[in-house]
């Protein structure tokens, strides 16, 4: 067995973060830009209702995103465990069983919506006006969402292998090829948001072959192998991926919540201003997968070193990789704040002319969107820790407080008291009371004796079993 190349139990915290964090951050965003992409070349291609249409049907590809994060969060942490226990065969079977897994996921629901494109788009909230716009990418993309939640699980595993890089690599070039065909398909073809679904879904498919090819035949200790089928094995492996979605549960909540941002935001932006409201808020929504991406990425950083050491039982280099993760959050969010407070007009123009009525909507709705994402990333990172850890109730109950609890009401609320600003500080707001429920949370454990001497997480009673 080779040894991997990054040593997670000894090498000083800091180092060993910042070897994950970079190209982790850099393959995230390359992952949210594969979709930016399209919304610009489909914004100077098709315009704002081009922007309206992706928009639309972009919840449905969060929520698949979400359920790859949820398994590949939790067969991580998994795998992690028995990494540290030298359990290497345990952690092949936890990684080969998740894949297995997403695959039926994603290829059951895809069929269905390729076989009904037309009530899968009103059921998003299409308008009439927008509905063939909305089929022909649904009928595009949707082909490729099996690919997607390979690449969602097998990041995750990539980098617990020790080959960081590689995951960056994937996701590089899943957006280096989404760029070429983006501008071939939309301009010179003229095929429109039809061309940009299709530029998508052969660059994902690219990048999910890449990552599963390396699983199949270059991973050092994490390769694929083969299942049995007993029914027993059967049994045993409902009882993994059980596990697995509980630990990771949070990771789809936390996508979820764009989802339902998407989702709710479209909705009362229509009620509002219409379909200029909803182009508005997709130039937004574009960028919020990038913001949600540097979050995502300090948060997987910091994963696999959190719970080899908790597997470990060495409690000063978990708390110690967790400050310095909520640092980076902290930084992150004020850099990404600063960007979207005083250069709204350059964001908004990469997707369209200034003079554009929606153009005009998003310029000045994004500095109010932005108050929220410093609170935005700390929160991930937060819930990313509890996930680390196996502590599945608190991860939970804070991804369901920034995704719902918190979410509805301030979109319901806000807008009937201050109007379109309203609109736009939901988010924010939202985050702001998840990030001090979050922070009431600490102190209480902080000076509880009994809840302190309770913060152990408990071991999966079902990934030593072989199957």
């Amino acid at each position: 067995m080779k040894r991997d190349a990054i040593d997670l139990s000894t090498l000083k915290v800091f180092p060993l973060f910042r070897k994950y964090f970079i190209p982790t951050l850099l393959g995230m965003l390359s992952m949210s830009a594969v979709t930016a992409i399209d919304g610009i070349f489909v914004g100077h291609g098709v315009g704002s209702d081009g922007i309206a249409a992706i928009n639309i049907c972009i919840p449905l590809l969060m929520l698949f995103t979400g359920i790859g994060l949820m398994v590949g969060a939790g067969c991580s942490v998994v795998a992690s465990v028995q990494l540290s226990r030298g359990k290497f065969q345990v952690a092949r079977i936890n990684v080969t069983q998740a894949l297995l897994f997403v695959t039926i996921v994603a290829l059951i629901p895809s069929l269905l919506m390729m076989a009904f494109p037309e009530k899968t788009a009103l059921m998003l909230g299409s308008s009439e006006a927008l509905l063939p716009l909305v089929k022909d990418y649904l009928s595009w993309f949707v082909p490729s969402w099996v690919f997607q939640i390979w690449i969602s699980v097998s990041l995750f595993i990539i980098r617990l292998d020790g080959a960081p890089r590689l995951a960056m690599l994937c996701s590089l070039i899943t957006a280096v090829i989404n760029v070429a065909l983006d501008w071939l398909f939309i301009f010179p073809f003229g095929w429109g948001v039809m061309g940009a679904a299709f530029a998508t879904s052969i660059s994902i498919v690219t990048g999910g072959v890449v990552a599963i090819v390396y699983l199949l035949f270059f991973a050092r200790r994490l390769r694929l192998c083969a299942l049995k089928w007993s029914a027993k094995s059967i049994r045993l492996f409902a009882r993994n991926i059980g596990y697995q979605c509980r630990i990771g549960a949070s990771a789809l909540l936390g996508e979820a919540t764009l989802a339902v941002l998407m989702f709710a935001g479209n909705q009362v932006f229509m009620q509002y201003l219409g379909d200029d409201g909803i182009g508005a808020f997709g130039i937004a929504c574009y960028y919020i997968p990038f913001v949600f991406m540097v979050g995502n990425a300090i948060a997987q950083s910091a994963q696999p070193i959190i719970s080899f050491n908790f597997g470990l039982g060495d409690s000063s280099r978990v708390k110690e990789t967790e400050c310095i993760a909520l640092l980076t959050a902290v930084v992150c969010g004020a850099i990404v704040t600063a960007v979207f407070t005083f250069w709204p007009s350059t964001l908004v123009g990469l997707f369209l002319d200034l003079d554009d009525a929606a153009a005009q909507i998003a310029v000045g709705g994004l500095p109010l969107f932005a108050v929220g994402f410093t609170f935005f990333i700390i929160n991930l990172t937060a819930v990313g820790y509890f996930q680390s850890i196996e502590r599945v109730i608190p991860a939970t109950v804070f991804a369901l407080m920034r995704g719902c609890v918190f979410l509805v009401p301030c979109f319901i609320i806000l807008p009937q008291l201050s109007g379109t600003p309203g609109i736009w500080y939901a988010m924010p707001l939202s985050e702001i009371l998840t990030t001090v429920s979050i922070i009431l949370f600490f102190l209480y454990n902080r000076y509880n004796p009994v809840h302190r001497n309770n913060q152990t997480g408990t071991a999966n009673p079902h990934a030593d079993t072989q199957m």
